[in-house]
């Protein structure tokens, strides 16, 4: 018994630093996946809106919605949107146009 009373705050202590080194972990994947994004988009000036949207592992896949501003003369600078489709595994960012959907703050 007293064996377990020693190790219990080691044990609490450990598990805190797990955590902090996960949430790390969480942040630099979400960098990777924003700069995939912003890679594969075909707008210019383009930014994130909002958090990502985390699938479950099954699906292996985040989205993240994007605006910037169309670069094509015919568009005339009009603002845009896009989706983007991160796949966490192998990196690949896969965007297609989301002019549609509306962002909620």
């Amino acid at each position: 018994m007293k064996s377990i009373r020693a190790l219990l705050p080691i044990l609490l202590l450990s598990s805190t630093l797990v955590h902090a080194s996960s949430e790390e972990a969480w942040q630099k994947s979400r960098q990777v996946m924003a700069q995939a994004c912003i890679n594969a988009s075909h707008l210019s000036k383009v930014k994130v809106l909002g958090e990502p949207i985390e699938y479950d592992d099954n699906t292996d896949y985040s989205a993240l919605l994007l605006e910037g501003r169309y670069a094509q003369q015919h568009m005339k600078n009009r603002r845009g949107r896009e989706l983007c489709l991160f796949q966490r595994s192998s990196g690949r960012a896969s965007v297609s146009e989301a002019d549609k959907l509306r962002w909620v703050k």
